[in-house]
């Protein structure tokens, strides 16, 4: 029996994250994607933290008029913004078990722009 597109996701997400893994130095960028929003976490799996987020909620972002896909990028380049206002440079990428295209690859792409390192 085919599984649902939700258990397929984890599967997916429990594969990927056995293999990456993110510190203080260099953290895991992890994507969260629902029907209307986004949102992005720098996180600190040794000490278990998040070191920095955003999300299309966030008040400069949710003003600004437009499509899922700009939204995206407006919160990659605001989440690049604040993480090296903290001092991070590099990170590691954690797609969360969505296909890297549309509003994720958007989201990427625009925090390489913004000069993350990944």
């Amino acid at each position: 029996m085919a599984f649902s597109k939700i258990e397929r996701r984890r599967k997916i997400k429990r594969r990927v994250r056995k293999s990456i893994s993110g510190t203080a130095a260099c953290p895991r960028m992890t994507v969260f994607r629902s029907n209307k929003q986004i949102s992005v976490q720098l996180i600190d799996d040794i000490a278990g933290k998040t070191l920095a987020a955003s999300s299309s909620l966030v008040k400069e972002i949710a003003e600004q008029k437009s499509n899922k896909a700009e939204t995206a990028a407006l919160v990659g380049k605001k989440i690049a913004e604040v993480a090296q206002q903290a001092g991070i440079t590099t990170v590691v990428f954690d797609r969360n078990g969505y296909l890297y295209h549309g509003r994720v690859k958007q989201l990427a792409d625009a925090a390489r722009e913004a000069g993350l390192k990944f």
